[in-house]
């Protein structure tokens, strides 16, 4: 059993590393070092290396024997998996949404989609990130399901760098923010009908141009040349 001190240090390493692989900030096949990301954490090997398996055993690195780890390439199937589940769940949970928002509830959207505009005004994109997600999430709390974006946390990681990989486009961070006034304008009008619509839209909008985002990054996605090395 890992010492308590032990055991915290691998959650916050797991935790700053998937945040970083998700994000791009450990860039798609980069090379991991035990020893490097020690120093980084002020740590030794052993919490690294317990963050590393774990971060392998989620798919978000590549352990090849004799070689070396790497950051995963972003896996398609995980996307579609991810796109599947969340375009079931949040459907749903939009409809209950207009059907049960508040005048309450209608301020705070409203506010959130405003907050969301002035970050796409900077381009500052981590919190364009940031806010996607707490738009999600609050569809989820209207909804009187909160849970429901838990679960969707669990699943959407791959999909997560997909979008993180668009939104270096500035014009795509404004095609978001429309969707999402969009999906607010319907779900304050009560409009069920047209909520689900939009959020359908606006969740297979990713999937639709992924094509265009593997081509200009293409080293970013799997080709199973990592999959045969580690076979």
């Amino acid at each position: 059993m890992a010492h308590p001190a032990t055991r915290h240090s691998t959650d916050q390493i797991y935790s700053v590393l998937r945040s970083d692989v998700i994000s791009g900030a450990l860039k798609p096949r980069e090379a991991m070092s035990e020893a490097r990301m020690a120093m980084r954490f002020g740590v030794s090997r052993t919490p690294v290396r317990e963050a590393f398996k774990r971060l392998v055993d989620e798919g978000f690195l590549v352990a090849v024997p004799q070689v070396g780890t790497f950051v995963a390439p972003i896996d398609l199937a995980a996307v579609r998996d991810s796109q599947f589940v969340r375009e079931t769940l949040e459907c749903r949970t939009v409809v209950l949404a207009a059907q049960r928002i508040g005048d309450a509830d209608c301020r705070r959207l409203a506010a959130q989609v405003e907050e969301q505009a002035e970050a796409v005004r900077r381009q500052d994109l981590s919190e364009i990130f940031r806010l996607d997600e707490v738009f999600h999430a609050e569809i989820s709390r209207i909804a009187g399901h909160r849970a429901v974006w838990s679960m969707i946390e669990g699943v959407k990681a791959q999909m997560d760098r997909v979008r993180c990989l668009s939104l270096e486009t500035p014009s795509w961070s404004e095609v978001i923010l429309n969707e999402h006034r969009i999906i607010a304008a319907c779900v304050m009008k009560h409009d069920a009908r047209g909520a689900e619509a939009a959020m359908r839209a606006h969740l297979r909008t990713v999937f639709a141009t992924i094509d265009t985002i593997a081509k200009n990054h293409a080293d970013a996605f799997d080709d199973s040349r990592l999959a045969h090395e580690a076979s």
